[in-house]
């Protein structure tokens, strides 16, 4: 355990940090697990709606930091073109 007081609150940020990403990562898989339902049953207005809601969920997780743009795109792009295959 540290014993100076900044390497002490810095211990405590990187775990208020930690959780906050941990929790937003989570949503993000939930949100694309709902596409891959939606695609699975072959419900193609589910996906499209559901696809919108991931991606925005993506993007906020991108802009705050706990992706990278690079990541966030690649996701987005892979979800779209599942979509978009079902025709």
């Amino acid at each position: 355990m540290a014993n100076i007081k900044s390497a002490k609150k810095r211990i405590l940020v990187a775990e208020t940090r930690t959780a906050r990403n941990k929790a937003i990562r989570s949503k993000v898989k939930t949100y694309i697990k709902k596409v891959e339902a939606a695609i699975t049953t072959g419900d193609k207005a589910a996906a499209q709606a559901a696809l919108i809601a991931a991606t925005s969920e993506i993007d906020k997780a991108a802009s705050k930091g706990v992706y990278h743009k690079n990541t966030a795109s690649r996701k987005v792009s892979r979800l779209s073109k599942a979509v978009a295959a079902m025709a």
